[in-house]
């Protein structure tokens, strides 16, 4: 007999869905989305609509196994748990005696995104081993930073009432692809007549239903946006009675765009100062205008103080008047999380090191003191989707480096190691979810139980933490108990909300109301309690107190000098079957998307390189190089080559991605990754592949 459950997908997207899964004699026989959760609407992503494949696919790692070969080469042989355990922890026990606890560095990032499986008794294991801190920046640190220097906290307008909009403007989001269950709310204000514009490099899905595309060069939205509040200050199309009660340091932020004209702009983003001036007159006199932006557009140097700048204009006009008006990165602010009560910071060591992720090409460089000779990784894939990949492969590749990775499937980071566990999915362990782009609460059950000897990070680490001989009761916690450390259930917005009716019911909105237009009479998350045009409290970290455009490290226009060797900028957004390295080895999802690797060139800069399409390229900087199809299109703008990514590198003809052109500087703010902020050239490709 069929039973019904209802699971939370977990992967790192904005839609955090709920979908439905069948489940006969203890196997799972069909998934869709949920039609009862308002967000879900009844559908799922096209990823996760072949999850099942997922679950049961004969890939799947099962057992626990220690290699078998050489590094890199991926042969194993299965062993048992206790032996895996035994080998790890007497690694992290020689490693300690030998280099000190430091020399042990944990990597993981969202690969699941649950409460308790992204971070909790992980966190409380390395602290208490006292091994370096990981500094998780990679995706979308500098964009919070550069939002919550405004608006105190990463809440922005609710998504379901973004249908009140008149115009809609996606801003390094491609929706279809990246926040697919945010679509229906966009289309159902396009019926009633809004415009939707999409401002992005590359025209993406997203760009292609849109009313306008406008495609700057990539990292130079901040000129974009100051050159928007230009013309707003200029013509008289800002909302003085709301920045007048509202507001902070509104004449220090328009001295400085003033300084931005539209013709300055134009030069610095590489559009006309027509489509400058046209584009902040339709967003000066349409109210309410909503604005999404995503995190493509923080991945380069200037990506924090981008962020920034464009978070200022809904105050400017006055959109947080309106229910739907505003702007909206994340919705993850909105809940009353307890992170600090989940990880425990006050188990860490004083004086323990913090090394970032972005830079592990760095971190495992000989040379760092003292230096790095375990290696932890879960819920990540640092070989595929870490930058300046050829030196991430140097580090993973020392035989002095003892390497663990807890995954599903034998990914490129799998293959460097040298004892693998076998992880859990979601349709297999239980967790608590917030969401960061919409309000609703979720807690997941398991519908079946693990598959083989799968077991889940908060299991592993119970049992490493038993293995290494520690003590510590905080270590052992339950799941049950981590849910309720999870959040601040006192909170107003959680009001009627606990564990139990989340049990019940799965997923619970917020307690917010709804009509919920968060910031109509200010009452902002700031230290000033108003939307911070000028920041007292970045000023106090030593950072500019107003936003500060900042230009590309790696640009055409703003490094003349290194785009005379390399004259294309690159970027490598989200394939739209794949979520960073996610999904991408799964077969149906890599016939989708063409079988192969694609680069896509405008016809200018084909024709002068005598490339057509279809030809195998190598795209190429002093960092690496990586082979794929030329997709010959005007998809890219002139001047700007696009890898739809992340592919598994050795799933590559050359065995490298993206990512061996990419480096591993940091943005202004957050210390996030620069995977946009990549100059490169581009070449024929006709001979045989270079070797891995």
């Amino acid at each position: 007999m069929a039973t019904t459950h209802k699971i939370v997908c977990p992967h790192d997207c904005p839609d955090t869905c709920v979908a439905t899964v069948e489940v006969e004699n203890g196997r799972a026989v069909k998934i869709g989305g949920d039609p009862d959760h308002p967000f879900t609407q009844g559908f799922l992503c096209a990823k996760v609509n072949q999850y099942l494949d997922r679950v049961y696919s004969k890939d799947r790692i099962l057992h626990p196994l220690k290699r078998a070969g050489k590094k890199g080469e991926g042969k194993f042989e299965q062993i048992s748990w206790d032996e895996a355990l035994e080998t790890i922890a007497a690694n992290f026990k020689r490693v300690i005696a030998e280099y000190g606890p430091q020399s042990i560095l944990p990597y993981s990032y969202a690969g699941n995104s649950g409460m308790i499986h992204y971070g909790s008794l992980d966190r409380r294991f390395f602290a208490t081993l006292g091994a370096s801190e990981l500094e998780r920046t990679i995706c979308a640190s500098a964009g919070f930073e550069g939002y919550k220097a405004v608006m105190g906290a990463t809440i922005g307008f609710d998504p379901e009432k973004v249908e009140n909009a008149k115009l809609i403007v996606a801003w390094g989001a491609n929706i279809i692809s990246s926040n697919v269950h945010f679509w229906p709310f966009v289309e159902a204000a396009k019926r009633k007549g809004a415009r939707l514009i999409v401002i992005d490099p590359y025209r993406s899905k997203t760009a292609e239903k849109a009313d306008w595309h406008i495609a700057p060069l990539p990292g130079t939205d901040g000129a974009l946006a100051y050159a928007i509040m230009n013309v707003l200050f200029r013509d008289g199309l800002t909302d003085e009675e709301y920045i007048s009660k509202y507001t902070v340091g509104v004449e220090g932020l328009k001295e400085r765009a003033l300084g931005w004209t539209p013709q300055k702009a134009a030069v610095e983003t590489g559009l006309t100062v027509e489509i400058i001036e046209k584009l902040a007159r339709e967003y000066g006199t349409t109210r309410p205008s909503a604005i999404r932006i995503n995190y493509g557009l923080n991945r380069a140097a200037g990506g924090g103080n981008a962020v920034r700048i464009i978070t200022c204009l809904p105050a400017l006009v006055g959109d947080w008047r309106h229910v739907g008006g505003g702007i909206q990165l994340s919705s993850s602010g909105t809940y009353p999380a307890q992170v600090a009560a989940l990880t425990r910071p006050d188990m860490i060591r004083p004086g323990t090191r913090t090394l970032n992720m972005t830079a592990l090409g760095d971190a495992l460089r000989p040379g760092l003191e003292p230096p790095v000779k375990a290696l932890y990784v879960y819920n990540s894939n640092p070989a595929a989707i870490a930058p300046d990949q050829n030196a991430v492969r140097s580090g993973l590749g020392r035989e002095d480096l003892f390497v663990a990775v807890h995954e599903l499937f034998k990914t490129d980071t799998v293959d460097w190691a040298d004892i693998v566990l076998p992880a859990t999915t979601v349709l297999e362990h239980t967790d608590i979810l917030k969401s960061y782009g919409h309000l609703y609460l979720a807690i997941n059950q398991p519908a079946i139980a693990p598959l083989g000897e799968c077991r889940s990070n908060a299991q592993v680490f119970r049992q490493l933490a038993e293995k290494m001989g520690l003590t510590d009761a905080r270590l052992f916690e339950s799941d049950e108990a981590l849910m309720e450390q999870a959040f601040n259930w006192s909170h107003p917005r959680l009001q009627g909300i606990n564990i139990e009716r989340l049990k019940r019911e799965t997923t619970v909105r917020l307690n917010v109301p709804a009509e919920w237009a968060p910031f109509a009479h200010g009452n902002f998350p700031t230290a000033s309690g108003k939307c911070e045009f000028y920041s007292e409290t970045e000023k106090a970290a030593g950072r500019d107190p107003l936003p500060n455009y900042v230009r590309p490290r790696e640009g055409p226009v703003s490094n003349p000098k290194l785009a005379k060797t390399y004259p294309l900028a690159f970027i490598s957004p989200p394939a739209h079957h794949f979520l960073n390295s996610t999904f991408s080895a799964q077969p149906v999802f890599m016939r989708r998307e063409g079988g192969e690797p694609a680069l896509t060139i405008h016809p200018d800069d084909a024709r002068a390189r005598g490339i057509v399409d279809g030809q195998m390229v190598r795209t190429f900087n002093d960092r690496g190089e990586f082979l794929a199809k030329a997709h010959v299109s005007d998809g890219a703008r002139p001047g700007v080559v696009v890898g739809l990514s992340v592919w598994w590198a050795k799933l590559c003809p050359g065995g490298r991605n993206a990512n061996a052109v990419t480096g591993q500087a940091l943005t202004d703010l957050g210390n996030g990754a620069t995977f946009y902020d990549v100059l490169v050239d581009v070449a024929r490709h006709d001979g045989a592949a270079p070797s891995a």
